[in-house]
């Protein structure tokens, strides 16, 4: 984690610190702009980060902000089951990614009394099945059984703990029959793409499982297939999490985040700036994004926006 900012220096032992402190103090007995008794004064946010791109994208997202607005803000990444407990043991502040009603739900369910909801910022998420759209004949995951060989009997998969291998392996495939001619292969997110993109320089068939939002649609032309039964789950939202007792600590910085939402043009475009092809520096990424879009900075922190620069 970041070194702690320090607001006010050593102090000497006896009546002259004694007499300092008080000078410094409040009516209260607390530090004017300094250390006070919660632990907003602190200044310090860690947030639980996951490789899924939107979580990336926006976690670099309030950093810059955050830091802007005078906080110290460690990213640490995690896996999905990490990054629920480490909340719920306020061993991180905040996760930004949680995807409900279905994706996470069971990891909520483990969790939900000890952390607290700071409400959704995203209403189009959705969890697919795709392919490669020069697979002319492939439109729904019906079709799937009939290519199993041309498929090597295998769906890509992302992280083995991730709530979208659940819902594939445990609805998706029983459902659709699919769980008799294919293994889902997972590895993890950025496993996934590579294998996509190896795929796709050849023009060879592959089956993927994705979601939306995802920068793969803007880089290939991806076809998601229809799912009949609606066993991956239809739309979902995107919420943001705080450890427990994170709103009193913190009201502004909640406040700001309660107000956050995302259109499908701004995360599309925030995700085109960290976590595109060719991006090296997503924090970089999301400042830029930030210094264009002067819009979505006021609608979020409101007059807190002003003299913010990127």
């Amino acid at each position: 984690m970041y070194g702690r900012k320090s607001v006010v220096g050593p102090v000497a032992a006896g009546l002259t610190g004694l007499l300092l402190l008080t000078a410094c103090s409040g009516g209260d007995g607390n530090l004017i702009g300094g250390l006070g008794s919660g632990p907003e004064d602190l200044d310090e946010i860690e947030i639980a980060m996951i490789a899924w791109e939107e979580d990336v994208a926006v976690t670099h997202m309030w950093r810059a902000i955050l830091e802007e607005k005078g906080y110290d803000v460690t990213i640490t990444d995690v896996d999905v089951e990490a990054a629920f407990e480490g909340v719920a043991e306020g061993d991180s502040d905040l996760y930004l990614d949680v995807w409900l009603p279905v994706t996470h739900h069971e990891y909520m369910e483990q969790i939900r009394d000890r952390t607290e909801s700071l409400g959704s910022w995203y209403e189009n998420a959705v969890l697919t099945l795709t392919v490669p759209d020069y697979m002319e004949d492939v439109y729904s995951i019906d079709d799937l059984p009939g290519i199993a060989d041309e498929l090597d009997n295998r769906i890509v998969g992302i992280d083995p703990g991730a709530g979208l291998t659940r819902v594939t392996r445990e609805e998706t495939m029983p459902g659709y029959g699919l769980d008799e001619d294919f293994e889902l292969v997972t590895s993890s997110g950025a496993g996934m793409m590579a294998e996509l993109d190896a795929a796709i320089a050849e023009r060879e068939p592959i089956v993927v499982t994705l979601w939306r939002p995802h920068p793969a649609y803007a880089q290939y032309g991806l076809k998601d297939l229809e799912d009949p039964q609606g066993l991956m789950g239809g739309v979902e939202s995107l919420h943001a999490l705080g450890r427990e007792g994170f709103g009193a600590d913190y009201p502004e910085l909640s406040g700001w985040i309660e107000d956050w939402t995302m259109t499908d043009d701004e995360l599309a475009s925030l995700e085109a700036f960290t976590v595109g092809p060719d991006v090296t520096d997503p924090e970089q990424g999301a400042r830029a994004w930030l210094a264009e879009n002067p819009l979505f900075l006021e609608r979020t922190l409101g007059e807190d926006a002003e003299g913010l620069e990127f």
